[in-house]
């Protein structure tokens, strides 16, 4: 139970970080990150009246009712709840923080939070901060196993009937909707006259935000992956480094036997998984215990086991 409550409380805040990602620092800026928000952000342009998060209900649940019908898709009820818990936040958040409904209908940022938050001259900071802070929300709504829908489902759709990888679908589906916002908006807040800040350096903005998107998500669920892999092969009794590694690491290890190619002497060969913190230290009591070790480091992309990761499960989201 407590691990059921956790997890809607994580999901409750991964939407409400995520809504404010958008509300206050992509949607008054007309960044078009991808997506359906992205989407929707450019529709919000040709009807001002109609919020954003409307727009994003108008996509969300077509979407959710195609995965079922085309998919066969078992929508869980966590992702049912963050496609529509999602763009209701976004449209309570936009109704608070502007004094009135014509500032609302335009997204003035000029008007946000009485001007306290107008980054109009700072759009490359905006962009950054929007898109990890989206990345946030995001992450920690995955982590808890659910999804906001939107591009995701579009992005099976195309792998299904279209047989283009997910992953290619899904920078489709990105780029189309910001060629939309080309089109649309133009690619600037104000005209096409304004030369202080040309519009079409929006499009930059947009590419930028949808690359930091994806390496904030793919961070907050699969971590920094700066563990490090080392091998060590040496003619000598290791018990100093054995020592080392089971009582000042506080890890294991797995010994190997192997021989020389050219000597055919028997060696033994230490196989270590540890954080890029220790690497340091191990290198150093290995140069202490046997100087003419050979010693090969490497980056160790995903480690599971005891003292790491658990192995996931099928319905795990992996973002890469």
């Amino acid at each position: 139970m407590k691990k059921t409550v956790r997890a809607w409380v994580n999901i409750l805040l991964g939407c409400t970080i995520l809504a404010a990602g958008f509300v206050f620092f992509i949607n008054p800026y007309n960044i078009v990150p991808g997506g359906v928000y992205g989407a929707s952000i450019v529709l919000h342009n040709l009807f001002p009246s109609i919020q954003v998060g409307t727009f994003g209900y108008m996509f969300d649940i077509p979407l959710l009712i195609l995965s079922v019908l085309l998919l066969g898709a078992k929508l869980g009820t966590r992702t049912i709840a963050a496609a529509l818990i999602t763009p209701l936040l976004m449209n309570i958040m936009s109704r608070l923080v502007y004094p009135t409904q014509e500032a609302l209908e335009q997204l003035d940022p000029a008007q946000l939070l009485g001007g306290s938050l107008n980054m109009s001259d700072h759009l490359m900071l905006t962009a950054v901060i929007g898109a990890a802070v989206i990345g946030i929300g995001t992450g920690i709504v995955v982590r808890n196993q659910a999804t906001t829908g939107g591009s995701d489902i579009v992005g099976m759709l195309l792998q299904k009937y279209a047989h283009i990888r997910f992953s290619n679908a899904i920078l489709l589906v990105d780029g189309t909707v910001v060629c939309f916002g080309l089109v649309v908006i133009g690619f600037g807040i104000g005209s096409a006259d304004d030369v202080s800040q040309p519009s079409w350096h929006l499009s930059l903005y947009s590419l930028i935000s949808i690359f930091i998107i994806s390496r904030v998500i793919a961070y907050m669920i699969n971590g920094a992956k700066n563990d490090k892999l080392i091998f060590v092969i040496s003619q000598k009794h290791q018990e100093a480094l054995r020592q080392y590694i089971l009582k000042d690491l506080d890890r294991t290890a797995t010994y190997i036997k192997s021989s020389g190619l050219y000597t055919q002497e028997d060696k033994e060969m230490l196989f270590l998984v540890v954080s890029y913190k220790e690497v340091t230290g191990i290198k150093l009591k290995i140069k202490e215990v046997d100087p003419d070790a050979f010693v090969v480091v490497t980056d160790a992309y995903d480690t599971f086991g005891a003292g790491w990761k658990e192995l996931p499960s099928p319905n795990d989201v992996q973002p890469e």
